[in-house]
């Protein structure tokens, strides 16, 4: 079984533009350092209906990689040693797993809401998608949701893709798409990364790096502190807030995010990329597979050729 309405429309991979990222980018497994790697792990496992993949120690630290069948969707590193999750700092606001089906969804969103470790945060209908809400343990936003067919979005006149936040009943939604079979097998519902919501100091700032920069096009910008932004028409593979990070300069080194990682179809997109990082005057690390840059807040972000196995994530 795969997921079959994706953030990206493979099908129609347009040539390499100049300063656009490729219709086929994606997003990939996202990197959380964490203060107690058995609870987390714990978490996003039972919670999550994730499995432990594979692991490595590196430098001291011990790297941890859990997804679903062979697919990657989040890797810890433990850390005890940094400072907690700062709400008002810039880094992570959530991250959006993305699932094929409402039975999929709803099955996951019961794993969470039963777990004693959860910390329900609510739930929205946003016109595109239908999305649940939670924190983990150690203070990470968590997004679980599910797109409507991309027949169903709408768009304003000048072309932004119209979303809301409109109220949605969770135990309505479990009443009417929690299947028993599902539950007792969510571990096999595929999922993926859908996309990363990122806190930091000023939009401005955010979009001259991740849309200027990065090659990302914004896709809802009039909603007040926020910018949503995508590639291949998708309603959002990256957003940037400052709801509570409002004027937040480098993050110092902590616990929370430690990656973003997005997918690319090829190397001539990364020269494309790379060509763009340079005429920014930005530093970067290229390794011929994948190209790393930090944003103005500290936050590392990789973008690489296709998919990481699971071996590329716990090398990332």
């Amino acid at each position: 079984m795969t997921v079959t309405d994706t953030p990206t429309d493979t099908t129609a991979s347009p040539a390499v533009n100049d300063t656009t990222l490729s219709a086929a980018t994606g997003m990939d497994a996202v990197t959380l350092r964490v203060g107690d790697l058995e609870e987390m792990s714990n978490y996003y496992s039972n919670a999550l209906a994730m499995e432990p993949l594979e692991e490595t120690s590196r430098d001291g630290e011990v790297h941890r990689v859990l997804g679903r069948g062979t697919t990657p969707l989040v890797k810890l590193v433990a850390t005890p040693g940094l400072p907690g999750v700062d709400p008002k700092q810039a880094g992570l606001f959530h991250t959006a797993f993305l699932f094929d089906d409402k039975e999929a969804l709803a099955a996951t969103v019961a794993h969470a809401a039963q777990n004693t470790n959860s910390t329900f945060v609510g739930s929205s209908d946003h016109l595109v998608s239908q999305a649940f809400y939670f924190t983990d343990p150690e203070g990470n936003g968590i997004e679980l949701y599910v797109d409507r067919a991309r027949s169903e979005w709408t768009h304003s006149i000048d072309g932004e893709v119209q979303m809301d936040s409109i109220h949605l009943d969770p135990n309505r939604f479990l009443e009417r798409h929690l299947n028993q079979d599902v539950l007792a097998n969510t571990v096999a519902e595929p999922g993926i990364v859908g996309h990363v919501h990122l806190q930091v100091g000023n939009i401005p700032q955010a979009r001259e790096f991740y849309v200027d920069a990065l090659g990302f096009e914004p896709s809802l910008s009039s909603m007040p502190g926020v910018l949503f932004a995508a590639a291949g028409g998708y309603h959002h593979h990256v957003a940037m807030n400052t709801w509570n990070s409002r004027g937040a300069g480098p993050r110092a080194a902590s616990l929370g995010l430690g990656d973003v990682a997005i997918t690319v179809p090829g190397r001539e997109d990364l020269d494309a990329l790379v060509a763009r990082l340079r005429a920014h005057s930005l530093d970067f690390a290229d390794d011929g597979r994948s190209v790393r840059v930090v944003d103005p807040w500290g936050t590392q972000v990789t973008l690489a050729i296709g998919t990481s196995s699971i071996d590329e994530t716990l090398a990332r």
